[in-house]
This record gives structure tokens, C-alpha cells and sequence, in this order.
């Protein structure tokens, strides 16, 4: 038997390999599936089942590409209603694969569907237990992304408290946890860097299963100090219920390598959004006007997601060298599948061709401190990294509320931007200066503002209005 993590630190998310004699279970792929499917032909085996956990919101299941791909069909918990071919499983139902089983565990509370599975070894030992939303290390699945009108957060909180305790704290203590999440996936509020743990650590450790706990308690500390969900997880939850255009569709469709001439007509032509997914301070010194600088190297399809509300956008690429293809399967993983083509050449064949280029100056703390007043200063981290600490005066202006803020600006005033080191503050200033505001950003972020010790600093709540 083989348990294999195949961890995607982007979206903090985890797929599993499931191996037994020869036959393969995938929970919960990506939307790029043919690694899956390599990895079992190289292994002489056949992929059998597709396991998903839940109609997942923050990401785009690969499921129905590989079930097509494969003729492994794809396996829900019950509840789950899909516009597709798929198994809906009884709880307590039982799948053998190989030499081992797994088992359907019912554990609604996240979302109605919401299922557990449980991996019970050769010898029938409960051995691993892959908890999708319902278990994060440290944590659990937040309750209100499923809401409707005769549900509420706290209906679907109290169905979790009663689906770990009757399904999930029962098991084994040295039951491994396999949850769908870490840290950095919006799915949960204190989720560990650890990606696996046993259930006994658990037990211990995370406050959500707290033996002494009511249920009460339980649901006013799950429901406290949510932030709201991303815009894109409804629709991401949508395409995972009711299908989507094949991975391959999508890669050929936006693999198409534009000259600057053909990028041009096109930019010209549609509506389509240029995306510049350069490192921050490449994309400063040069880059096409108009264009909005979401840096690959950060968490590129969660703020994809955050702040291009259509997924259905239209969009055309600048990347760094060799990087389109990773672009568009990263984009694709949050549901943007409309990538018409990328920059042949990148910026410099641009340039080269005759086409005009802007910037946005990064200035350093100090030049901060000698020409700029702290009320044009915009920290645009989120509320909490604020009130832990900021720049005295300075307002705060979280990146993830930019389109619906940036009313309140003043167009007449310059305003200088900083984040914690530098990616977020040029994602803002990007999308400020693409309409129509003049913006600076500060280079290395909070972390050398705070290094020079010019500035006072204070901790207070934040005020997000302009």
C-alpha cells in the first residue's frame, strides 16, 4: 500500500495517491490531471476510483477530466447533487481497492456533502483517514460557504460539532489526518504549516476538539473571526457541480504565443484584461500600459481569484520566459479558462517592436519619510496584520477590497503603497495606476519601514474607509 501527498503550496492544497496491488484512488485532484495519470502508469497500476471530499469553492476539481480520461468514476458523500456522472455514496459505504478498503464517512458541517474517507489497511486496520474541509491540521472547515436560505452559519457549525465527535473523534488515536488544506487556504482561520498529523495530536491540540466543549461554545468559536469568502468560490463551486471545458480545451486555447503586433490587436480588439505575472519590481520598471501585475512567485490564483471578479474574463498573458504554460494551468485551477494567448517575447520583444511601456517608481523608506505625509500612505495588508501593527496615521486599505474601495480615492493625489515586503502593494498600485491614479510603492514593504525606525508606530483597530 502507498499514501503519497502531492501538496500545492499555491493553493495550500493537497491531492492524495491512494496505491494497492495494482489499483489507484486520487482524492481530491487539481485541474491538471495528467500527472496523476503518469504517475500511475509508471507504477503499473490503473486509477480506479476518483474520490472528492466536497464540492470544493477554492479551486477547480480536476475530477471530470480524469474520470473521462480514465473511466475511474468519480465518488461524492451523500447529499451531493452533481450535473455529471457520479457515484453518490451511502454513509458507511465501502469501496476495496487492491488489497485495502475505503470507507465513507458522512461528516456534513462545511458544506451538506461533505464526507470523510477512511483508509482501513490489508490486516483491517483503521490506518489513515483523508478529511477534506471537514479536519485541518489546528483547525476545522469554516460553516458559511454553504449556507442557504434554510440553513444558516450557525445550523451548519452545529452539524460539524456532532460530525467530528459521532464520526471523526471516535477513531483511533494513531489514525493519520489527511486534510484537504494548510496554511494560507482561506477554507479555515488557524490552520498548522503541517500538512499531516495523527488524530490523537488533535485531540490535544486543536481547540475545535476540545473534549469539554458544548456545542454552543463550539459554534460561537468557529463562527468568530471569519473573514468574508473570496468572490470566486461560488463560482468555483458552481463549475465543480456542473462541469467545464476539458483542461486540454483550455491549454490550447491559451497557449497561443502573440506577437507584439497580433497582442496589440487584440488588447485593442476585446475586452480582454492584461495580465503581467512578472516578479514586482521587473514588472515597476517596465511593462505594458494598462496592465495588472499578479507575480507567479506569490499567491498567484488566490489573488487571481480575489480581485478579477469574471471568470469568464477574457485575458492575455506577460510572463517571465518559459513561464505562459505554468501561468495558464494555475490560472485554470480557479476557474479562468478564457487565457487567449501570451507575449511571444515578452516585454522586451514589446519594447523592441515599438510599443510603449510605463512604470511605477519604488521608493525607499527613507525618501518615504522625507517628501510623503503619512495621510498619502495607503498599507494595504489586511486588517489583522494592520491592527497588529502600522505606520502611524497611515489608513489602512486591504488589497482583497481594492475594486470596491477605490472610489474613495482622490485622483488628484499621488499615493505610496506599501504591503509587508512588496508583492501585494504592487498588485494594488498596478490596478490603481491602470485607472487612472498616480502611485508609488515602497520597496521591501512594512518590513524596512520598520528596519529604519523613522516612522512611529502604533497598534490600533483599522479604519478602511478613505
Amino acid at each position: 500500500m502507498k499514501i503519497e501527498q502531492i501538496y500545492t503550496g499555491c493553493l495550500a492544497q493537497g491531492a492524495y495517491y491512494i496505491e494497492s496491488n495494482g489499483e489507484v484512488a486520487i482524492i481530491d485532484p487539481l485541474r491538471e490531471v495528467s500527472p496523476y495519470i503518469e504517475k500511475a502508469q509508471k507504477e503499473g497500476a490503473v486509477i480506479r476510483y476518483v474520490f472528492e471530499t466536497h464540492f470544493h469553492a477554492d479551486f477547480v476539481s480536476g475530477h471530470i477530466d480524469l474520470s473521462q480520461k480514465t473511466g475511474a468514476p468519480i465518488v461524492y458523500g451523500p447529499n451531493a447533487q452533481t450535473h455529471f456522472e457520479a457515484i453518490v455514496a451511502e454513509d458507511g459505504q465501502i469501496f476495496k481497492l487492491g488489497n485495502v478498503s475505503i470507507k465513507v464517512l458522512h461528516t456534513p458541517g462545511h458544506t451538506m456533502e461533505s464526507s470523510c474517507y477512511l483508509l482501513i489497511d490489508e490486516s483491517g486496520k483503521e490506518k489513515a483517514l483523508f478529511s477534506g474541509d471537514t479536519l485541518f491540521i489546528g483547525d476545522v472547515g469554516r460553516p458559511d460557504l454553504a449556507q442557504k436560505s434554510d440553513l444558516t452559519v450557525d445550523d451548519l457549525a452545529g452539524f460539524l460539532f456532532d460530525s467530528l465527535r459521532e464520526k471523526v473523534m471516535t477513531l483511533p488515536d494513531d489514525v493519520v489526518v489527511y486534510p484537504a488544506h494548510g496554511a494560507g487556504s482561506a477554507c479555515g482561520k488557524n490552520m498548522s504549516k503541517e500538512t499531516s498529523d495523527i488524530l490523537g495530536n488533535q485531540k490535544m491540540f486543536n481547540y475545535a476538539l476540545r473534549a469539554d466543549m458544548t456545542k454552543k461554545e463550539f459554534i460561537k468559536e468557529v463562527t468568530t473571526g471569519l473573514a468574508p469568502p473570496p468572490k470566486y468560490f461560488p463560482q468555483n463551486v458552481k463549475m465543480n457541480k456542473e462541469g467545464y471545458e476539458s483542461i486540454d480545451t483550455v491549454m490550447d486555447r491559451g497557449s497561443q504565443a502573440l506577437s507584439p503586433e497580433e497582442f496589440e490587436t487584440i488588447a485593442n480588439a476585446t475586452f480582454a484584461l492584461i495580465l503581467d505575472t512578472r516578479n514586482p519590481q521587473d514588472f515597476a520598471q517596465k511593462f505594458i500600459p494598462n496592465s495588472i501585475n499578479i507575480g507567479l512567485n506569490g499567491q498567484f490564483a488566490p489573488w487571481v481569484g480575489a480581485l478579477i471578479p469574471d471568470l469568464k474574463q477574457e485575458i492575455i498573458l506577460v510572463t517571465e520566459d518559459g513561464k505562459a504554460e505554468e501561468t495558464i494551468i494555475r490560472l485554470a485551477r480557479v476557474g479562468y479558462d478564457h487565457t487567449l494567448g501570451y507575449l511571444k517575447g515578452g516585454i522586451e520583444a514589446w519594447e523592441k517592436a515599438g510599443f510603449e511601456t510605463d512604470s511605477i517608481q519604488s521608493v525607499s523608506p527613507g525618501y518615504l519619510h522625507e517628501n510623503f505625509s503619512t495621510g498619502d500612505i495607503l498599507d494595504v495588508r489586511n486588517v489583522n496584520e494592520y491592527n497588529t501593527e502600522h505606520i502611524e496615521g497611515v489608513r489602512n486599505f486591504p488589497l482583497d477590497f481594492i475594486n470596491d474601495n477605490m472610489q474613495e480615492l482622490d485622483k488628484d493625489k499621488p499615493y505610496v503603497l506599501h504591503c509587508a515586503g512588496g508583492y501585494r502593494s504592487m498588485v494594488a498600485a498596478s490596478i490603481l495606476k491602470a485607472r487612472g491614479f498616480e502611485v508609488m510603492d515602497v520597496q521591501g514593504g512594512y518590513a524596512a519601514i520598520k528596519k529604519t525606525e523613522l516612522f512611529e508606530v502604533s497598534e490600533t483597530k483599522a479604519h478602511t474607509g478613505v
